[in-house]
């Protein structure tokens, strides 16, 4: 599938030109923000790793071995980019016993940075935000219209989709996901079944999202919409009232899509017709992922950007910084900027 399959439409027009990301991991830096108080003592051990060109699962693999303990008393919040410069925490439950040598873990592609005793293990999602440093490379744009994107990004924020990168190699996680729905199915390896039930859910999800970008409305709220805060997974129905909050102009609210899991949409009137019916032939992934006992839930439509910032180390090469809440994607606001080139490519453009 193409990616503008997988994600939908533009928010904010054409690509300003094209670019190269990923040219090193360098160029894609990511630090994990987590705002939890570490008590200095306890049976965690927790790590703050910085990992080059390794996923998080094999890094997750080379700690175990060299603690010398089950992969499963390893824990991490999230999943990180394997091709990027990442720093992220991990922990270890390591009761009544004393820090393991973990040298044999560490090499060029993995340093462990800071170790910490805590009392309690990191739990999967518990980081708040993801820091971003980016350097588009080999930029080729107009400059002018470029400024004025990011401006209006800043201001606006984007389309919340989920990246490409979340589907597989061609759209092949979702392709699977498919083929275990028509087989009413789940895969046995854990990881698996989480990466296939993911794609599935999160391809529906661009699906609503896509058909209101198109409409106009991904940062507008409609009667019948659940709204949501940037940071909370609680959401409230929205009336006309609601619909003219001040906290929506701000990009502190923002309309929400469907998670789908067991049950209908919870949202009302058109909204929630809309949502049912962009669901069409795709209607056994939603009976799948319910079967598989996930509750719905929501995501923010309009995703803002924090902090961002631009600068031009050369004249071809943008840097921008930023962060975002967790589970969103670096990519869905470089896709707003410009059409990205494979790296050892420099015309052409692959167009999304």
């Amino acid at each position: 599938m193409t990616e503008l399959e997988l994600l939908g439409p533009r928010a904010h027009g054409p690509a300003c030109g094209s670019a190269v990301l990923k040219a090193s991991a360098e160029d894609f830096q990511v630090d994990e923000v987590l705002d939890i108080p570490l008590a200095g003592e306890g049976e965690h051990l927790w790590l703050w790793v910085e990992k080059r060109g390794l996923n998080t699962e094999e890094a997750a693999k080379r700690i175990a071995r060299a603690a010398g303990v089950p992969l499963r008393l390893i824990s991490y919040a999230g999943l990180k980019d394997r091709q990027a410069l990442t720093r992220q925490w991990f922990s270890l439950h390591l009761p009544g016993k004393a820090d393991p040598d973990l040298g044999g873990a560490e090499g060029a592609e993995l340093a462990i940075l800071k170790r910490v005793r805590h009392s309690r293990k990191l739990q999967r999602g518990a980081h708040a935000a993801n820091g971003f440093i980016l350097r588009l490379t080999r930029l080729s744009a107009d400059t002018a219209a470029l400024e004025r994107r990011m401006q209006r990004i800043a201001a606006a924020g984007i389309p919340n989709y989920y990246g490409a990168q979340r589907f597989g190699h061609e759209g092949g996680n979702l392709a699977h996901a498919r083929h275990f729905a028509a087989g009413n199915s789940l895969p046995e390896k854990r990881n698996v079944r989480s990466r296939v039930l993911s794609a599935a859910r999160s391809y529906l999800f661009n699906r609503t999202l896509a058909a209101r970008v198109a409409a106009g409305s991904w940062n507008q709220a409609q009667p019948g919409d659940l709204l949501a805060f940037t940071d909370s997974r609680s959401f409230f129905m929205a009336g006309a009232a609601e619909c003219g909050d001040p906290r929506l102009a701000a990009l502190d609210l923002h309309p929400t899509g469907p998670l789908w899991g067991v049950g209908p949409s919870p949202s009302g009137g058109a909204i929630q017709q809309l949502e049912q019916e962009l669901v069409g032939d795709d209607g056994v992934l939603v009976d799948w992922l319910a079967e598989a006992g996930l509750q719905h839930e929501r995501r923010i439509l309009r995703l803002p950007i924090g902090g961002l910032t631009w600068h031009y180390p050369e004249p071809d090469i943008l840097q921008l910084e930023f962060v975002l809440p967790a589970g969103c994607f670096a990519t869905a606001l470089v896709r707003e900027l410009v059409d990205l080139l494979p790296a050892g490519q420099t015309d052409n453009p692959c167009v999304f």
